[in-house]
């Protein structure tokens, strides 16, 4: 069994910042998530794109953010465990006791769940399914793979738009490819895509493929019936994703359509469980990552007269260096 005053589930920004902040408060932290690095959703799906609602950073990349947050939150030394789910949660008047796909069961005087969206998988593109990791992808971790090469993304939302202004640099040529004729980006990425003559094919849909083995040509069928050949050696299908909370929602918690329902203080339903970050759903929420670096943060200072009656609610001030 592993000891801990803070358990964090979830290695997203949040939980990033749940960590440092809980060693910053002076607990014995465990750190703890089921994919093999850290990073969350940022690491997985966009660790190249520019994030803009960080507070002190105009535009910073998701993997630099999360470098950031990594030394940060390493300068109190938590235990890091990685490739680990969480099964089941069970309490008693004093602890939490969370047990892993491992094996491991994690006793913890408090545990904060920042879980993200929890797992998820791309919503698939079934007309270029031969074509996965030979043309057609679902997430840009490096961008200089599409290097030179014609882009057609698919969708009109945040990450479609994202994808096409930090590809337009170094590809050949891009072009969108969305179903409807409206958007669901920001406008002022429409614009700025527009404004870099990134055609936008809309009220279409990418219907067929071609090429040997690799991806050389994609089919696209207009709403009126008619057929359009693109050459394309890269697909980015940013269609969305379909998330599941996996094991947490037979953990007894109170949850709304897969987010975790908690209060002013960040607390569940169950004693002693908080949680942070986009898994969370109150009165008001924004789903921002500076918020959730908020709400970690009200999470500990919440946990901490449980982790020990000695330490007020309230930290001091992080300018005059903690307690």
């Amino acid at each position: 069994m592993r000891n801990c005053d803070v358990l964090v589930i979830g290695a997203g920004p949040a939980g990033l910042y749940a960590t440092y902040y809980a060693g910053f408060r002076g607990f014995d932290t465990i750190l703890m998530d089921a994919l093999p690095e850290l990073g969350g959703q940022i690491t997985a799906m966009y660790p190249e794109k520019s994030i803009f609602d960080v507070a002190g950073f105009p535009d910073v990349k998701g993997r630099d953010l999360i470098d950031g947050l990594v030394t940060q939150m390493k300068a109190h030394s938590p235990t890091v465990l990685l490739n680990e789910m969480a099964l089941s949660l069970t309490t008693d008047e004093d602890y939490v006791h969370v047990a892993t796909a491992s094996g491991e069961v994690i006793q913890a005087k408090a545990i904060v769940i920042c879980g993200g969206i929890g797992s998820f998988t791309p919503r698939e593109l079934s007309a270029l399914a031969n074509y996965e990791s030979r043309g057609l992808s679902y997430f840009v971790p490096q961008l200089d793979v599409h290097k030179g090469k014609d882009v057609v993304i698919v969708g009109g939302g945040d990450s479609a738009f994202d994808w096409a202004l930090s590809l337009a640099p170094m590809a050949r040529s891009i072009k969108i490819v969305h179903r409807r004729d409206t958007f669901r980006a920001h406008a002022t990425s429409v614009d700025a895509v527009k404004e870099l003559g990134i055609e936008l094919i809309t009220e279409s849909e990418v219907t067929g493929a071609a090429g040997g083995e690799w991806l050389s040509e994609i089919t696209v069928t207009h709403k009126d019936g008619s057929v359009r050949e693109l050459p394309c050696q890269s697909v980015v299908a940013a269609l969305g994703f379909v998330a599941n909370i996996g094991p947490l929602a037979d953990w007894g918690i109170e949850v709304k359509k897969r987010h975790i329902v908690v209060d002013s203080a960040m607390r569940t339903n169950i004693p002693r469980v908080f949680a942070a970050g986009d898994i969370t759903t109150y009165d008001g929420k924004v789903p921002l990552i500076s918020v959730g670096f908020g709400e970690a943060a009200t999470a500990i200072n919440n946990a901490s007269p449980l982790i020990d009656p000695t330490h007020g609610t309230f930290p001091g001030h992080s300018s005059g260096g903690g307690e």
